[in-house]
């Protein structure tokens, strides 16, 4: 396994460089700096945090063009993700804006999105993910996902937890940027400690859906 020394400058150039220039001659002339500069690094980050959260996974660089009017070849940025369910886990992702992380479940089907509102929606288990949430907003996380522009189907409106019963997909994420942090081995335990703070959401999204 290859120690894991930071994602180096290059990483971010290639992606500002790629953002001005998405195309399959621009890749094939830097696919080296890709693959040492950022296939690499993310592959040994996932490798150094699999004994604690799992085996990673580093995503394809490719866009899926078919059903896009963006024909962009290329994603710009590099997502890494360790599953703990269905569409839920642990993310960090590098790019042109620098290195964030992320946890959540980023799609449900019906019959698990429904589990998953219906544990929003009793007071037990739906003021449990409220604390959780509130103690990561007070870390400095912020929560995102897809979210309905009306109340779902058979919640009332006035429902005391009705902005989260509205989301379709559930994220936590927060960005370190362009801090010097993201170029050393620091990083690592970085991630490694914001993963574990938002574990306890990951874990309400398993137990909860279905």
């Amino acid at each position: 396994m290859a120690e894991f020394t930071g994602f180096p400058v290059e990483a971010l150039n290639f992606y500002d460089d790629l953002e001005m220039d998405n195309t399959k001659s621009f890749w094939a002339a830097h696919k080296a700096v890709y693959e040492t500069a950022v296939q690499g690094p993310m592959t040994a980050l996932l490798q150094s945090l699999e004994p604690e959260f799992g085996p990673g996974k580093v995503f394809r660089p490719y866009r899926d063009v078919r059903f896009a009017k963006d024909k962009t070849p290329y994603k710009d940025h590099q997502g890494g993700f360790v599953a703990a369910g269905p569409t839920t886990g642990w993310y960090v992702e590098v790019g042109a804006p620098g290195v964030r992380v992320g946890a959540g479940f980023y799609d449900a089907g019906s019959e698990r999105l429904a589990s998953i509102r219906s544990a929003i929606a009793d007071q037990r288990t739906g003021s449990e993910l409220v604390r959780i949430l509130a103690a990561l907003r007070d870390e400095g996380w912020t929560v995102g996902g897809e979210t309905l522009k009306t109340s779902p189907r058979g919640y009332a409106a006035d429902h005391p937890r009705i902005e989260l019963l509205r989301h379709k997909s559930m994220t936590v994420g927060r960005s370190y940027g362009f801090d010097e942090m993201i170029h050393t081995s620091l990083l690592l335990a970085r991630v490694r400690t914001d993963w574990a703070a938002a574990t306890p959401f990951v874990q309400w999204v398993r137990t909860h859906s279905g």
